[in-house]
């Protein structure tokens, strides 16, 4: 296990650096000139080639990467051109907006996919499954900013129950910081929900066919102590593979749906990073969010092992 663990970590270390160096090359290749943007038409060559060197867009890119990497390492992420403050700062203040609505996000996914999936897949061709597997098609189908404004227009705007946009912060009370991110919450939980329902009834029905199953159900075992005491639990490794994936898009493809709420988290800033052309806040943000996919997957990874006793043994599943 020690050593199935230390190879993903180096891994892991590889695949940030790697992920790095080609954020890195991206932004720099990207048309247009950050401190022309900043000063304007208006700006003249001795102005512009004083920001340029301020901002250390004179130096060749591999000194450039290299301290942008080295600073990233030590936790310095830069100064944004267009606010004036630490990027890290930006960060962190954006994800107490995004975090806890990824997270909301995702607490709601699965406590609408799981029942739906291992129902479906009890049921199977039963009137249950054909309705989640509707549900399924329809909330995968659905895109997920048309069921924001759905959303908007009959919780916000018909009936007055949530508010329509925005953000209060969390100084002001955790209930009204909450009720601000119900309402993107489940815009961004339908979709997410669809795809983990059909991910859970899969991974159950192909469970229910193990030879296990039918050793347990000879013994004279009830179907609910079969279904959850032996298939889910060994049907979790699909489910959370797809929970990482889900997690990481939510907390990096939020950028629609927190435009539409008008939610100050790290999409928005991403969004208006790239509108002003502010390259070292884009740099860092898709760098963190790179970042953030690449250790989900190794939680999951993790998760295997403590799930699957084959791995911890260092055998293969």
């Amino acid at each position: 296990m020690i050593v199935l663990l230390t190879r993903r970590i180096i891994g892991l270390i590889l695949t940030l650096i790697a992920v790095s160096l080609l954020v890195f090359t991206v932004m720099a290749v990207l048309p247009g000139d950050p401190a022309a943007i900043t000063l304007g038409t208006s700006a003249t060559p001795e102005t512009l080639a004083a920001l340029r060197h301020a901002m250390g867009l004179d130096q060749p890119l591999i000194l450039r990467y290299l301290g942008w990497l080295a600073g990233a390492i030590s936790g310095d992420l830069g100064q944004s051109y267009t606010y004036g403050v630490p990027v890290a700062g930006l960060i962190l203040e954006r994800l107490a907006v995004t975090l806890p609505l990824a997270i909301l996000a995702i607490i709601l996914s699965v406590l609408i996919a799981l029942p739906f999936g291992v129902a479906a897949a009890a049921r199977r061709g039963g009137v249950f499954d054909v309705v989640a597997s509707l549900f399924s098609q329809m909330s995968i189908a659905v895109p997920g900013f048309w069921v924001a404004l759905l959303l908007i227009i009959l919780f916000a705007t018909t009936l007055g129950w949530m508010p329509a946009g925005g953000f209060p912060g969390w100084g002001g009370g955790a209930l009204p910081a909450l009720r601000a991110l119900v309402l993107p919450a489940v815009a961004l939980a339908l979709p997410q929900a669809g795809v983990l329902t059909r991910v859970t009834r899969s991974a159950v029905l192909d469970t229910l066919h193990e030879d296990f199953i039918r050793t347990a159900r000879a013994k004279g075992l009830s179907n609910g102590f079969i279904l959850w005491r032996h298939v889910v639990p060994n049907a979790l490794v699909p489910i959370l593979t797809i929970l990482g994936l889900q997690f990481t898009f939510l907390i990096a493809g939020a950028v629609l749906i927190e435009n539409v709420f008008n939610l100050p988290g790290l999409g928005r800033l991403a969004y208006q990073a790239l509108t002003q052309r502010d390259i070292i806040v884009m740099q860092d943000v898709v760098l963190f969010f790179a970042g953030l996919v690449i250790v989900m997957n190794f939680l999951v990874d993790v998760s295997y092992l403590v799930i699957d006793p084959r791995l911890r043994a260092g055998g293969h599943a």
